[in-house]
């Protein structure tokens, strides 16, 4: 028998194993490959999840707020139209006084209030089931607040109704307080009403007081001296006037070189005369006169005179019965027709002497020393005054008529007012343009009150139209007795003036600005004490 060759088994065992090797390989790389495909489908996959999921929470989350409130069949919808219609007519059932039926709308407006809510928190929509007796009994009651006339047309109506009454309360309440401050600003405080009294006691039993005011007028010569600061105010309140002076006094450089001239009426010329022999201002000179001794000052000669004797006149000023009242309270204060208001209009003939003067009102404080006033130059003006046109409302045609032709012929509407309280006249050129005969002129044509109702500013402004100068705002700071004023505006100011009815010495005096009024009060003074005054 022939024996098979040994190498040649020996070849064929190693052919197979080699094969095995082979298939094995190609199995594990075929399985990284697999892994690999498996992982890339992954990734693909996992954002299309993600957006789904993001979708499919949208949806939920909208659900009832968007899709339910946009659909017309929407029960979500039409619960929140009963809720929204039922709301408005509680306000109406109130106002009727129909509490118990107020009640029972509320009580269902949270009902339905619930049912919405917990819609909202579970994410589905109300279902009819569900919802049915809420919608019912709302309509129930709505149908009810038709019974009771509770309709859109009925609430216009009523709302209209309130807001007329609401107006006309409104225009009483405003006309009471209009008269209220009125009288409060005109009424004389009993404190200042004290003081006169003391004053004038102390003047006619004290020979002392009267010499030394003697003694003073030895220096008459200073009166009509054009050389020095001369200053004027026309008034009946003594602490007022004193207030102007003493603030006049301290704060100027040279008070020997200030003169006052003061004028009063026949009740307040002793005590004014008492008070101003009493005390000491600094040296500056003062002389105290009274207008019943202005002789010239007649009816024939001033037209607010010839006014009084106009028995129309009288009843429209004094009585206010021929225009069923008509007419603001304000435009009927005696006071306008009062000489001492309106005498500033003849400056130039109670000093003949003098040719320049600054004329204050009492209701001021001066700040600054006012010396360079005298030396302005108001290029051939009579009047220098601060200018009040940064409102529109302190234009001329805020203060006159100009439906009447007179006044539309002859002024410009839109020309800047000014203010009087601090006023720089040139006597010189004030008699030489005749401005005393303009102020004449313009009163006769006002005899019937057509032109102008109110005050000495409006024939001030026709008188001095053309003829005033422009002061710098901070000579002359106004407003403080009845507005706010900027803190720096007050502080650059010269002159501060309480115009309106708030005054410093007044109980309606607006508190924050009384300080400033306060410190030239000597409340230490033993008269003043007397009377109470502070």
């Amino acid at each position: 028998m022939r024996r098979r060759n040994q190498s040649f088994g020996r070849q064929s065992k190693r052919r197979y194993s080699n094969l095995v090797w082979l298939i094995l390989c190609g199995l594990v790389i075929l399985l990284f490959f697999l892994l690999l495909l498996t992982k890339d489908t992954q990734r693909m996959l996992r954002p299309d999840l993600q957006k789904r999921s993001y979708n499919h929470d949208r949806i939920l989350e909208g659900l009832n707020v968007t899709e339910e409130m946009l659909s017309p069949t929407s029960i979500t919808r039409q619960l929140s139209d009963q809720i929204a219609l039922a709301k408005s007519l509680v306000v109406i059932a109130k106002e009727s006084n129909n509490l118990q039926f107020a009640w029972e709308l509320s009580a269902q407006i949270r009902n339905s209030q619930i049912l919405l809510s917990n819609a909202a928190t579970r994410r589905s929509p109300l279902t009819i089931r569900e919802s049915e007796t809420a919608i019912r009994d709302m309509a129930l009651l709505l149908y009810q607040a038709q019974q009771f006339h509770y309709d859109s047309a009925t609430m216009i109506m009523r709302l209209k109704a309130k807001i007329h009454s609401l107006e006309e309360q409104t225009s009483t309440l405003t006309d009471k307080s209009s008269k209220y401050g009125q009288i409060a600003a005109e009424e004389v405080p009993k404190s200042l009403y004290c003081l006169g009294v003391r004053l004038a006691t102390e003047w006619f039993r004290n020979p002392s007081a009267q010499k030394r005011l003697a003694e003073r007028k030895l220096g008459a010569r200073k009166l009509e001296d054009s050389n020095l600061n001369h200053f004027c105010v026309f008034s009946d309140n003594i602490l007022a006037t004193s207030v102007a002076v003493n603030s006049t006094a301290v704060n100027s450089e040279h008070p020997e070189n200030v003169v006052f001239h003061l004028v009063t009426d026949e009740v307040n010329y002793a005590p004014m005369k008492a008070w101003f022999s009493m005390n000491d201002f600094r040296g500056v000179t003062i002389d105290v006169q009274k207008i019943e001794d202005f002789s010239w000052l007649n009816a024939s000669y001033v037209p607010v005179l010839k006014q009084l004797q106009d028995s129309d006149t009288k009843n429209y000023y004094f009585s206010g019965n021929n225009d069923g009242s008509k007419t603001p309270i304000k435009f009927r204060n005696p006071k306008y027709l009062s000489m001492l208001n309106h005498l500033r209009f003849y400056i130039p003939e109670v000093y003949p002497a003098l040719k320049k003067m600054i004329f204050l009102d009492d209701d001021v404080v001066v700040q600054k020393d006012l010396s360079p006033l005298f030396s302005i130059d108001l290029n051939g003006n009579v009047n220098g005054a601060v200018e009040t046109c940064m409102e529109t409302f302190h234009r001329y045609h805020k203060y006159l008529n100009y439906s009447h032709p007179l006044i539309r012929s002859h002024f410009d509407p839109d020309a800047c007012g000014w203010a009087f309280g601090m006023n720089v006249f040139d006597l010189v050129e004030w008699r030489k343009r005749n401005v005393t005969g303009i102020y004449h002129y313009w009163q006769e044509k006002n005899m019937d009150r057509t032109l102008w109702k109110l005050g000495t500013l409006p024939p001030g402004l026709l008188t001095f139209y053309g003829l005033t100068e422009a002061l710098d705002p901070s000579w002359h700071v106004l407003g403080l007795g009845y507005t706010n004023v900027d803190p720096k505006v007050i502080a650059k100011g010269a002159v501060l003036h309480y115009n309106g009815n708030s005054k410093p010495w007044l109980k309606i005096g607006i508190e924050k600005y009384k300080p400033l009024w306060d410190k030239y009060v000597d409340y230490g003074h033993p008269i003043l004490q007397h009377c109470n005054v502070h």
